[in-house]
């Protein structure tokens, strides 16, 4: 099995590097994609841990971008992680993602839900604060029953304790992951809405594949962006998103696989650095 997206707790997933990959060894992943939210924090541990259990690891990262006004995310796989454009991204996003926190957690005591910046960043640790830590902390002062009752009721778009983030172009996040000498790819792009035509724009800025086979996508909705990568000269990739049970229930690491060869075609168009 083949599965180019997933989260440690160097962002918003459950599972420290080490232990995730223990986890993807034994549910019989061969090849593994740590793709934490604008963060590298995480892979050195998790290229130690794919050693030991005989995984192949493909060092990536997940990144929010702007595509015609609304967020999409973009993949990078086969990154260098000691990129200094990637640390830069990293440092830059740590602080965003605070300022950003402290303004959520500010808007939700205005409506009267009492949360604080310190439970937060007792959830989130060391990792790349983010909705989730928020999410868990609603749950454990039982002002929410799950993490997507959170997002739900207090943290998705247009709720209480929603704050807009800022984002990169599409195009600038292309070109990042491109000069850390790795490729891009669209994550889920049935949950963002992304068409043939933005697509076919943004393979002309170097995209190199998208995210067909997600855990998200009907069957109709992988088999179009399918078609579509196959129309517009990209790699169709497959990855099951995976967080944790805590965090996404219901999702298993390689529950979407792709072949060796759309692998190896995805790390052809990598940019040598």
């Amino acid at each position: 099995m083949i599965d180019l997206h997933s989260h440690t707790t160097a962002s918003d997933g459950e599972h420290a590097p080490a232990e995730l990959l223990r986890r993807a060894a034994a549910a019989g992943v061969k090849t593994l994609a740590v793709t934490d939210h604008d963060t590298v924090q995480g892979l050195a541990a998790a290229q130690a841990a794919a050693l030991e259990h005989g995984v192949r690891l493909v060092p990536g990262i997940e990144i929010s971008a702007d595509l015609n006004g609304r967020e999409i995310h973009v993949l990078g796989h086969f990154l260098d992680p000691a990129s200094p454009h990637l640390l830069g991204l990293q440092t830059v996003m740590k602080k965003e993602r605070r300022t950003r926190m402290e303004r959520m957690v500010a808007q939700l005591a205005a409506t009267g839900i009492a949360v604080t910046m310190e439970a937060v960043l007792a959830v989130a640790g060391e990792a790349s604060i983010g909705r989730p830590h928020l999410a868990r902390v609603l749950v454990q002062r039982g002002a929410a029953v799950s993490v997507k009752d959170a997002f739900d009721r207090f943290l998705g778009f247009g709720k209480p304790g929603y704050v807009e983030r800022q984002r990169m172009s599409a195009g600038e996040a292309i070109e990042l992951c491109r000069i850390a000498g790795g490729t891009a790819t669209i994550a889920h792009p049935g949950v963002s809405k992304v068409s043939r035509a933005e697509l076919g724009a943004l393979a002309e800025l170097g995209l190199a594949g998208v995210e067909a086979n997600h855990a998200d996508h009907v069957p109709s909705q992988a088999a179009a962006y399918a078609r579509w990568a196959a129309e517009l000269g990209l790699v169709a990739t497959a990855g099951s998103d995976y967080h944790g049970e805590t965090v996404s229930p219901g999702r298993k690491l390689g529950e979407r696989s792709m072949t060796q060869t759309a692998l190896d075609a995805l790390q052809a168009r990598r940019v040598k650095t």
